[in-house]
Formats: C-alpha cells, sequence, structure tokens
C-alpha cells in the first residue's frame, strides 16, 4: 500500500504521529474488575514468508517472567474471536499471543488448512518473537516456555505445533480433529454439506473479520492452498509493522476464494464424483495432526463434543490413544455441545484450561487439573429458563470407546432396500448448524430424525429389563449384499420408546459406510457414532441402516441392498462402568418439589395460551393481502420500551409497498412478527382475513426472504431450488417452479454451480425460492443489498413484474431512490410508531409544491409579485431558486407566467424527493 509523504510544513507533526504509531501501536489497555492488574495489549503485523499475519499481544505489565500462551481461533474467524479468554490468560499470569490465521481477518496469503509448510511455521515464527520478549519465560536460549490451546481449526494447529516444534509445552486442544481425511470422508463416504460450509465459508468470508451468518456456532474446517515459496522460517523471519503496510494477498485464478488451488481443485473434484477419491484423502491426510502423531510428546487436554457431527467423539479417541502411547499425560473432556450447537460451557473449560497451563506451564503441582476422563450429562431441565442441567461424570482413566461391553440382541429378518434414483429422498439426521441444541436434549427424549420406508432396515431388540447407559461406540456385523456390488450405508442407533414409535436419535449422529464387490455379499462390522446416551427401562434399541443421509453423498444410480444380521443379531454396547455420575450436592426432594411446581405453573400458562382460541376468519378482509392492527411489541423485560407500538396499516393487491425507516425503527420486527415468527404482545395481524399465529396455516400463501440466504454451492441454482422445495414437503406440482423462474430471469445459468453466480445472481436465486409456489404475499428484506446499479435495476424490475400479477410484494430496503421508483405505496416508521402511509407521490408531495431552479438568484420583489398571482399559494426563495406551492393553478399556468415575468428558468421539479420527505417525516431520528 503506498503512503503518502507528509507535506514539508508538517512533517514535524507527522513524524510525531509515526513515532506515537510505532512505538505504542494498537496497544490498549483494559482495566480488570476486583482489582485485578490492567491488561496491555499490543497489535501489531508479523511479517511472514508470503504473507502478513495480524496479532494482538496481552500482558498485564512488570518485569517479572511469566509463561506464554498462544490461542488460535476457528475456522472463518480471526484472531477477535478469542480475545476475551486471551485477557483473562494475560490476568492468570501469563504472556498470551493471538493471531488471524492466513487468509482470515486482515491478514493475508493463502489458506492452506494448516498446512506444516505455511500455517505451522507461522506459528514457529511467533514462538521465535516471544523467544524475544523480556517478559517471558524462558527454558533455554530460544525457548520460551509456551502452550496453545485453540477451537476447531485452532485446536488443530496447537496439536501440530506441538508436533512440529520441540519448544511447546503443553496443549488444549478443543472440539478439532485427528485425521481431517476422516472427518470429511469418514468410511469413504463424502459428508457434503459440512465440506460445502467448508468451501463456502473460506471462500466467502476470508479476510472480513467473521464468520458468515450461515455458519454454524464456533467454525467450521475446510481446505488447503500453498501461500507462495516454502521457507525453513526462522528467528528473523518475523518483524512488527504498522497496519498500512497490510494488503490483501493475489486472487485465487481457481475462483475458490483465499484457498491454496490445490485444496480447491479437491474440493470440485470430489463434489463432482461425489466420492473421494485416494489424492484427496492423501492431501488431506499430510496436513492433519494424525501425520505426526508419534511426535506430540507434551501434556494435552483433549475437549470434544457430543453435539459434533463434524468432528466426532471418535477424534478425540484417537488422539488421547497416540498421545497417550508417546507416554505424555492426557485428560479428556467430552462437553456437551459442538460444531452442531448445544452447550459449548465455555467457562467451565476456559477454566480447566487455565488449571491445565498452571500445573505445566507454571509448574504449580497444587494446581487441580480436574479428572482423567469427565462426560456432561443432562440431568434435567432448569425451570427457570428451560435450559438443559449439565452434570459431570467422571473417571480415574481414560475408558476409551468400547470399555465395559454388554450384548444386546436384536431381531429382525433379511431385509431388501432400495437407494432411490439420485438418492432422493435422503432420510435426516444431523443438518449441520441445526441439530446440536437436539442432540444435547437427546437424553430428555427430545429428537428428529426422518428413515423412509422402503430406503432403510430396521432390527429392534426386546424392551430392555433395566435402564442402560452407551458411553462409546456401540459395534454390530451384518452381511451386506448389492445388485451393483457398491454400497453406501447410513448406520445408527435409535432409543424407542415403550409405544414403538417414539424414537430418539442419540446427539443426532450416524455411521456411514461404503461397502465395494459386495455382489455376493460381505461380511461388515459396523462401527456406529460414539455417544453418551442413557436408555431407560422398558425403552428398546434399534439398529437403522439406510440408504441415504442429506449430510453425505450416496450413489446417484439406483441400487438394491440386502441386510442380515450375524453373530446372532448381537449389538456390542460399551457402559464404561468406571465412569461415575458426579452425585447431587442435595436430597432430590430439595430441588425436585420446587421444579415440579415451578412446572406445573408453567404447563398452566402454556395450556392456557394454547386453549386461546384463535380469532375466527374475517369475510370482509378474505381479499385484503395484510391489515396490521394496533400492533405492538416491548423490548425483553421491559414494560415501558417498544420496539413497535401502536402500528396500523393496510395493504391491496397489485401493491409494491416499501416499508421504511432508520435503523431501530422497527421494521425487522414487524416483519418477524408479520411470518409468525414471533408473538405480538398486542393488537393484530391479518393476512387474508386470517389472524396471523405461529404455525398459522395461511402463511403458507406467504413467501419471504431473509437478506443472505444460503446455498450448497456445488450444486446449480435449479437443484438448490429442487432440495428446498422437498423440504417443505409439499408436492412438487404446487412449487409453479419454471413460473417463479421465469420472473426472477435466470436462464441459462440454472443450471451453473451456484458458486460461479454473481452476488446479483445469488440475489435473484434467493428471490426465486422466495417465489416458489408463488405466494400471494411476497415479504424481501433488502433484497438490493451488495448489488450494483444495473443488479439494482434487473432486481427492481423483478419486483414490479411480480406484483403485475396482482400478487402483493413488502420490499423492506435501505435505498430510498430504488423505493421510489419500485414501490407504489409506503410505510415510513420511526421509534416502533406509523409516520406515515400511502402512496409514494401523496408522501413527497408532488402535487402541490414545486421546485423552480434558476440561473440567478431572483429578487425579492419579484418573488412577492410570483406569490401575488391567481392560483399560486406561495413563494418562497432557496438556495437553488424557488418553492411555489399551487392553489389552482396548473404547473404549465405557472411556467408561463414565470416565463412572462422574465424569471431566468432552469427547471421545475417536485419540490420533495422522497428522501427529502423521508428526512422531514422522522426528523433527527436520521
Amino acid at each position: 500500500m503506498q503512503i503518502r509523504l507528509p507535506r514539508p510544513r508538517g512533517r514535524w507533526l507527522a513524524g510525531v504521529a509515526a513515532f506515537a504509531v510505532l512505538a505504542g501501536a494498537g496497544t490498549w489497555t483494559a482495566v480488570a474488575d476486583d482489582g485485578a492488574p490492567p491488561v496491555h495489549r499490543e497489535d501489531r503485523v508479523q511479517e511472514m514468508p508470503g504473507a502478513k499475519i495480524d496479532t494482538s499481544y496481552f500482558t498485564t505489565g512488570g518485569k517479572a517472567r511469566r509463561p506464554a500462551v498462544l490461542i488460535g481461533h476457528g475456522f472463518g474467524g480471526s484472531k477477535d474471536d478469542v480475545r476475551a479468554q486471551a485477557e483473562k490468560l494475560a490476568r492468570d499470569g501469563y504472556a498470551v499471543l493471538t493471531w488471524s490465521a492466513r487468509g482470515f481477518g486482515t491478514s493475508t496469503g493463502q489458506i492452506g488448512i494448516n498446512d506444516p509448510a505455511f500455517e505451522v511455521k507461522d506459528v514457529s515464527r511467533l514462538i521465535d518473537w516471544l523467544a524475544k520478549r523480556p517478559e517471558v519465560q524462558l527454558d533455554g536460549d530460544g525457548d520460551p516456555r509456551v502452550g496453545v490451546t485453540g477451537s476447531s481449526y485452532g485446536g488443530a494447529i496447537s496439536l501440530l505445533a506441538a508436533g512440529h516444534d520441540k519448544r511447546v509445552d503443553a496443549i488444549a486442544p478443543q472440539i478439532t480433529y485427528w485425521n481431517l481425511a476422516d472427518a470429511l470422508f469418514p468410511n469413504g463416504v463424502f459428508k457434503k454439506l459440512w465440506a460445502g460450509i467448508f468451501f463456502s465459508t473460506g471462500s466467502a468470508g476470508a479476510r472480513d473479520g467473521a464468520a458468515p451468518a450461515d455458519a454454524p456456532a464456533g467454525d467450521a474446517p475446510a481446505g488447503d492452498a500453498p501461500a507462495g515459496p516454502a521457507t525453513a522460517g526462522g528467528a528473523g523471519a518475523a518483524t512488527g509493522t504498522a497496519r498500512a503496510d497490510t494488503a490483501p494477498g493475489p486472487a485465487n485464478p481457481s475462483g475458490c476464494g483465499s484457498f491454496q488451488p490445490a485444496l480447491c481443485a479437491m474440493y470440485e473434484r470430489v463434489a463432482v464424483a461425489g466420492k473421494p477419491d485416494a489424492a484427496a484423502r492423501t492431501l488431506l491426510e499430510r496436513r492433519s495432526p494424525s501425520a505426526f502423531g508419534d511426535r506430540i510428546k507434551v501434556p494435552a487436554l483433549i475437549v470434544q463434543g457430543q453435539a459434533d457431527s463434524l468432528f466426532p467423539l471418535s477424534h478425540a479417541d484417537a488422539m488421547a490413544k497416540r498421545i497417550s502411547a508417546n507416554g505424555a499425560p492426557v485428560s479428556v473432556d467430552w462437553i456437551a455441545g459442538g460444531h452442531d450447537g448445544g452447550d459449548r460451557e465455555t467457562g467451565r473449560v476456559e477454566g480447566r484450561i487455565s488449571d491445565w497451563f498452571d500445573r505445566y506451564l507454571g509448574q504449580d503441582k497444587g494446581a487441580d487439573t480436574g479428572p482423567a476422563f469427565r462426560v456432561s450429562r443432562a440431568g434435567g431441565v432448569d425451570s427457570t429458563d428451560g435450559e438443559a442441567l449439565l452434570r459431570g461424570a467422571t473417571g480415574d482413566s481414560y475408558p476409551g470407546l468400547s470399555s465395559g461391553t454388554q450384548p444386546i440382541p436384536l431381531t429382525g429378518r433379511e431385509q431388501r432396500f432400495a437407494n432411490p434414483a439420485g438418492a432422493n429422498p435422503p432420510a435426516i439426521s444431523a443438518v449441520p448448524g441445526l441439530g446440536g441444541g437436539l442432540g444435547q436434549l437427546s437424553s430428555l427424549g427430545v429428537g428428529l430424525s426422518l428413515d423412509f420406508p422402503g430406503q432403510s432396515a430396521r432390527f429392534d431388540s426386546a424392551p430392555l429389563a433395566r435402564s442402560l447407559r452407551i458411553t462409546g461406540s456401540p459395534t454390530v456385523r451384518v452381511k451386506i449384499a448389492s445388485n451393483t456390488g457398491d454400497a453406501v450405508l447410513f448406520g445408527k442407533v435409535y432409543d424407542v420408546g415403550p409405544d414403538g414409535r417414539q424414537q430418539v436419535l442419540p446427539s443426532q449422529l450416524v455411521a456411514p459406510v461404503r461397502v465395494q464387490n459386495a455382489e455376493q455379499g460381505k461380511d461388515v462390522t459396523l462401527t456406529l457414532p460414539a455417544v453418551d446416551h442413557d436408555v431407560d427401562a422398558g425403552h428398546r434399541l434399534r439398529l437403522v441402516l439406510s440408504a441415504t443421509d442429506l449430510g453425505y453423498a450416496s450413489p446417484p444410480a439406483p441400487a438394491t441392498y440386502t441386510v442380515s444380521l450375524l453373530d446372532a443379531g448381537a449389538l456390542a454396547v460399551p457402559t464404561a462402568p468406571a465412569v461415575k455420575t458426579q452425585a447431587a450436592g442435595l436430597p432430590w426432594w430439595t430441588w425436585a418439589l420446587p421444579a415440579a411446581g415451578a412446572l406445573v405453573a408453567a404447563g398452566l400458562l402454556i395450556t392456557a395460551r394454547r386453549r386461546t382460541v384463535a380469532p375466527a376468519p374475517d369475510p370482509e378482509l378474505a381479499e385484503v393481502p395484510l391489515e396490521i392492527t394496533g400492533l405492538t411489541k416491548r423490548y425483553a423485560k421491559s414494560a415501558d420500551r417498544y420496539a413497535v407500538r401502536e402500528l396500523s396499516f393496510r395493504v391491496e393487491k397489485g401493491q409494491v409497498l416499501g416499508l421504511l425507516g432508520p435503523n431501530g425503527a422497527g421494521k425487522t420486527t414487524t416483519l418477524r412478527m408479520l411470518m409468525g415468527l414471533i408473538r405480538p404482545d398486542d393488537g393484530e395481524i391479518r393476512v387474508f382475513g386470517h389472524a396471523i399465529r405461529p404455525g398459522a396455516p395461511v402463511l403458507s400463501r406467504v413467501g419471504a426472504f431473509v437478506e443472505g440466504a444460503g446455498f450448497l454451492p456445488h450444486l446449480s441454482g435449479r437443484d438448490n431450488l429442487e432440495l428446498y422445495w422437498r423440504a417443505t414437503g409439499r408436492p412438487a406440482s404446487d412449487a409453479h417452479m419454471e413460473e417463479a423462474l421465469e420472473i426472477a430471469g435466470l436462464g441459462d445459468a440454472l443450471a451453473r454451480a451456484v458458486r460461479t453466480y454473481s452476488q446479483g445472481m445469488r440475489q435473484r436465486l434467493a428471490i426465486a425460492q422466495a417465489m416458489l409456489g408463488m405466494p400471494d404475499l411476497l415479504i424481501l428484506d433488502e433484497p438490493t443489498n451488495g448489488l450494483d446499479p444495473p443488479q439494482i435495476r434487473e432486481m427492481r424490475d423483478v419486483m414490479i413484474r411480480y406484483a403485475a400479477g396482482g400478487r402483493t410484494v413488502i420490499v423492506s430496503s435501505h435505498l430510498l431512490s430504488e423505493v421510489e421508483q419500485s414501490c407504489t405505496h409506503l410505510v415510513v416508521m420511526d421509534r416502533g410508531r406509523l409516520m406515515q402511509a400511502g402512496p409514494v407521490a401523496e408522501i413527497t408531495g408532488e402535487s402541490d409544491t414545486l421546485l423552480v431552479t434558476t440561473a440567478d438568484e431572483v429578487p425579492e420583489p419579484l418573488v412577492e409579485k410570483i406569490a401575488a398571482l391567481p392560483g399560486i399559494g406561495s413563494a418562497t426563495r432557496t438556495h437553488e431558486g424557488l418553492l411555489v406551492r399551487l392553489d389552482g393553478a396548473t404547473a404549465t399556468d405557472m411556467i408561463a407566467e414565470l416565463v412572462r415575468l422574465d424569471v431566468p428558468l432552469t427547471g421545475v421539479g417536485p419540490h420533495r424527493r422522497l428522501e427529502d420527505a423521508f428526512l422531514t417525516l422522522i426528523g433527527g431520528s436520521a
């Protein structure tokens, strides 16, 4: 980036400013509570081969030497995501360094998915830098006392750093992978949804410092790409520079964002084939901690998530076994949440990591590092907020995934089922970003899964005589045959209630397996997902083998599979008998009785609300798309602060209504209530005469586009729309696919992969998705966001064409000039209230006041003459000319009189644009 030299007369000021930036660049002081020492933060950009790495360094000052900790961030994020943990560790007496990995935040370079030649060497260079800090404790020349931690992408880098740099003294990896090839291609099956999220996140979210909106909580790992020539690094490779020197790296010619081209090519190849090849596995394995497992010989606290279909518990198991075999201390902690959501137990986990580093970095032999194994278990529901309560279960040693195995007999004859053409419709288990909350609550009898008849086989146990705690990976031996020779199956074990119908899939997890050369049948041992789940007495276990799953790629060609049980149908279930749940601190009745009372009260409130009968449809409004009357919504926990207050307006057929207002006006809250997503505190919304309630049938006549719709990047536009419509469960004939596509105007682009679309094309595809089923009322939230002027004009035409058929469009937008051209009517809101509603022309005041622009200033006597003309209400001089209010005269009459009076006219037009009217209506709120 070019830096301008200051003018000579200001050079001394510029020199002072430059000195201030370089001497204390980015230094930030936070004052801790309760007398804790303030934390100083120093931001700097470290020069690395092929990249500039943005870093932050946290200390509490002073000259005493202390251990150091490096904290890596999750995929799609940046160093800012771990700042709170860094500040806490700094207050605990550590020197803490965070950084944005290559291609993320403001760091440059290409994403290599923790490539040892680049991202891992970057960590070594950061350790070099720490060794030169006077406050960092050293174990030898150039060897600082240092630990590394981080989640997911950052967790993997902690493992890789320990495997490549002997100066690392302790690690605490969280919810991460051991072998990335096994994570994305488990048992030879392509995990297509998670892989798509990886590459979409890396392509769209790189260098913006924040994870995309469709990204799941925490992060989602990605791919791998060379960032320049590999170098050895060394102590002198990292130097501090001002932020002004930061410049983005070169664009990736493959069109895959900031990934290394090799990773882009690998992903595209696997996505097209629907299955991994040997080269893809090799590429990912070489960048995985498993490739260097025999070198990791430092104390490791391994934290892994139970609600995690991306990096399941089997990865933590492999880590623990390998590092323990190297002779290093290891503790394993299974938390309730994970990449699919749920409770990450952040406070408890960060506290345990601090204790781990106190012991193995601070050499505090009295520090309690916790048990060798801990698992979080649901212990009921908090009656105050409905959240699952967690209790820890612990063991003195890590039990692995097959401890205390018990055989559970299954019954069922040989079964034949089909893999449908195109593997559609798919069975549903874990959906990235959706299943984690359900996975956490599966122990409470809550679950969501779907298997289609004729596409799966099932085998049931007898009702259990006593309760059974599954802790680990069940296994079963089956014989599988395929008429095509190859089969892809998805194994899962359900907890089935006494009625035989209610079933829960623990943690929403399945185990995929690819079987080849099975024309004559092949004996297979299925290792099912590792879980910690309590099965009540009287319940059954159900083994299901499905031909499809939404999260994975199945063969597109139709096939017939045959499955039968082996070894007398025994399901081997691990129970980990040495793991004991912590005893409750109080007798059960001290919490059960109040909780029961609260639950009864809550139940009465809920059932009372359910018993409230929805108002009957109003036949007089049957043809009115929308009528809102007295709509009110207060802010949470507030009796007198309103998001929306006494809002009333009506929308007719064929209108394009613009919903306008400054930030905080209540527009989004209004739309959410309109779509039935939240309940109003007062007032009523009627769509075609029907009162809106969550799940109201009339909502099927409403289509909505919320900014930032997500699509699967490797599928075509048409495939994405068809997949979405199938998920609604409505008949294909009701989609009116071709009609919606004709209005959207995507043309031949529908056959291309969405990853090739421009932003404008993605917006059109999102609106086409909202138009599926041709809803009578279409709601568009910021449909022109991020579009250039030609794309905005095209989007305007789409809205006008849709409404031309007698349908109604409501659009919320900040582009006032665009609203003025595309909308027929407006609703202007401010501070939750209606300021004005009506036709655009009425609100802009086009009918009575005109702006007359003049070449020269009009003398005051002449202004008075104009004001006295017949049919003229008033005339006022402005800096542009005159404001003339008509009172009976036409614009033509006025112009003729002005010409007669030799007024130097240059133009005549409406007094107010929409922008003027809008700013007048909302006053100071702008």
